[in-house]
């Protein structure tokens, strides 16, 4: 079966999901509920919070009193690497608490992103959950929402206020 054949048979097969960006209101206040339900064990298993709030080990290094211009720019040249390590060792470590240590909890998250019940996480090609989930995650209402709402947490709510008036 020559690639065409193999394109046209996939886009056959592979469902186009529902999404928050796709459904109606209703859906997609009751569904975001049951990922929000979702999200919140997933948060607690996996410990993503806590890897995200990480500081250096040994800390930044301090910038001396009366730095030079070039003494400045060294700290800072060290102080971008030491934060790019820990970027990448959380990168690293969120990824193995996502993936390798608490699979079934981040599919079931993927699944009802997808309108999928978790029990039926399985029955569908992965590709058809990147792609729904690559498309909600491009829809910008959509992100631009659960944004604001994310900033209502915070003690500046001007972004919020901004959305909504």
């Amino acid at each position: 079966m020559n690639k065409d054949a193999q394109d046209a048979m996939k886009v056959q097969t592979e469902p186009n999901f529902k999404n928050l960006a796709s459904c109606k209101p209703t859906e997609f206040v009751r569904q975001t509920a049951r990922i929000k339900k979702a999200a919140e064990s997933w948060m607690k298993a996996t410990k993503i919070i806590e890897i995200l709030r990480r500081r250096p080990e040994g800390g930044y290094k301090e910038l001396p009193e009366n730095a030079t211009a070039e003494e400045r720019a060294e700290v800072l040249r060290e102080n971008a690497k030491i934060k790019q390590d820990l970027g990448m060792k959380n990168l690293s470590d969120i990824f193995d608490a996502a993936f390798a240590e608490n699979p079934e909890k981040t599919l079931e998250i993927l699944a009802l992103c997808c309108f999928v019940e978790p029990e039926h996480v399985d029955d569908y090609p992965v590709s058809a959950y990147l792609k729904s989930f690559n498309d909600l995650l491009h829809d910008e209402t959509v992100i631009g929402f659960f944004t604001s709402l994310t900033s209502l947490a915070q003690p500046n709510t001007q972004p919020v206020l901004k959305v909504l008036g």
